[in-house]
């Protein structure tokens, strides 16, 4: 049994160094790729970056009126009754479904004592108004029918609640 542990250890022995030995290759090629590269790539490191001084600001309108806080006139303004208001009954026009900006005014027409002006619409289709016709999206209604223009009176929401009047007009030519 001895000679067989013998044996055994002489010849794990002589594998170990067998193994050993080819593992103590000439590596001086490795070597001289790692040189060459370390010469050919030359890196750069950008500076930092200066930065500027911080400059506190100082908040000086600290004193003005606060634009989210309701001025105390439209308050008052508010609580009067009888002011301009949507007529919620009254029958929808045509040219109420578009908002102004999309309407031209190409021409007028009058006959005896009846004036009319000829309005575009943006799907151009041409629509005859005339005086108290409304059109626009605010209850635009028509006070003033000129060669040059029509003159409208908008009721429009105030931002409080209420409604105020607003005058527009659409020139002649304006598409």
């Amino acid at each position: 049994m001895k000679t067989r542990l013998n044996t055994s250890s002489l010849l794990s022995v002589s594998l170990i160094t067998l193994m050993l030995s080819a593992c103590s290759k000439d590596n001086s090629d490795l070597y001289a790729f790692i040189e060459q590269t370390k010469s050919t790539s030359i890196g750069s490191v950008q500076p930092l970056p200066q930065f500027k001084p911080y400059e506190s600001f100082t908040y000086t309108a600290g004193e003005l009126r606060d634009p989210f806080v309701a001025n105390v006139e439209l308050e008052q303004q508010q609580n009067v009754v009888g002011g301009p208001s949507p007529n919620k009954q009254r029958p929808r026009q045509p040219l109420e479904a578009f908002p102004l900006d999309t309407l031209a005014m190409v021409g007028i027409l009058e006959q005896q004592d009846n004036q009319w002006a000829l309005i575009k619409d943006p799907q151009n289709v041409v629509h005859r108004v005339q005086l108290g016709n409304y059109m626009g999206r605010n209850e635009g209604r028509v006070v003033e029918i000129t060669e040059s223009n029509i003159r409208l009176i908008e009721i429009v929401p105030d931002g409080i609640g209420g409604y105020v009047e607003r005058e527009a007009a659409i020139a002649i030519g304006n598409e």
